[in-house]
């Protein structure tokens, strides 16, 4: 695959209050930047709030080091009436240049809810 498959949603440099003991990115760190992305499509496509109420499929092909850059692509698997399934691939790019790769893959399922979102505060 040497272009990633959907819509970049997402790009974020690997920091290290986001890593391991082993200078990579933590599972739970990626996975999170991939519901963003699946949110933020869902979000903009029904201008709706759009949590996940799922996730699953999850591959982690390949480590993301710190001050590497990651990439969300996100593209929309299916749909229902409210409910989405979005296939989310996330690349990592070395932060000094280099080929960008592959490294998790998976899906969510997000519910559009159309009730408003809270207000913003201002905090």
């Amino acid at each position: 695959m040497t272009t990633p498959p959907g819509e970049l949603m997402i790009r974020a440099t690997v920091m290290p209050a986001d890593a391991n003991p082993y200078g990579s990115a933590f599972v739970g760190w990626l996975m999170g930047q991939m519901a963003l992305a699946a949110g933020a499509l869902v979000s903009r496509e029904t201008g709706a709030r759009a949590p996940v109420v799922a996730a699953d499929g999850f591959s982690f092909t390949a480590p993301v080091a710190v001050g590497d850059e990651v990439s969300c692509h996100a593209e929309v698997a299916s749909r229902g009436t409210r409910s989405w399934t979005v296939a989310v691939t996330l690349w990592g790019r070395p932060r000094h240049g280099g080929q960008a790769a592959p490294a998790a893959q998976g899906r969510f399922t997000l519910v559009a809810i159309n009730d408003p979102a809270p207000p913003d505060t201002g905090a």
